[in-house]
């Protein structure tokens, strides 16, 4: 698989998500917590479109009537049937071993080619450039 660029960091600040087109397939790619996974826009269960779920955290095992909340914007559930997915790994909550939806690598690089810049200014409606 090919390198694909997704969009700068500015542009995927944590806690949110950007779907793309890559090489036929549809790939989302989410920022938890300063960290970037990508997961195959596909629910294993029925198609649905996985990535455009909510981003969900869930509760831990715990004692009667106490309730841990945990995994804060880690969990994603499919808009269709609910079944919900760790975005860090790919795989089912309720069913880790034996479901799990494709996972891509993602990877913050420099660009390769640096672009000279000039300055520019508007005078009367004229871009002029500065060199």
């Amino acid at each position: 698989m090919g390198k694909h660029v997704v969009g700068r960091v500015g542009e995927l600040p944590p806690g949110s998500r950007r779907i793309v087109d890559a090489e036929g397939r549809s790939i989302g790619v989410f920022n938890v917590h300063g960290q970037y996974y990508a997961l195959r826009n596909r629910c294993p269960h029925q198609a649905a479109p996985l990535c455009q779920g909510s981003i969900k955290g869930m509760t831990l095992p715990s004692r009667p009537g106490e309730y841990v909340w945990a995994r804060d914007g880690e969990i994603l559930r499919c808009p269709w049937h609910g079944w919900e997915f760790d975005l860090t790994n790919g795989r089912s909550i309720f069913n880790p071993h034996a479901v799990r939806v494709k996972t891509y690598q993602v990877t913050v690089e420099e660009p390769e080619e640096a672009v000279e810049t000039f300055p520019v200014t508007v005078e009367d409606g004229l871009v002029i450039l500065h060199v």
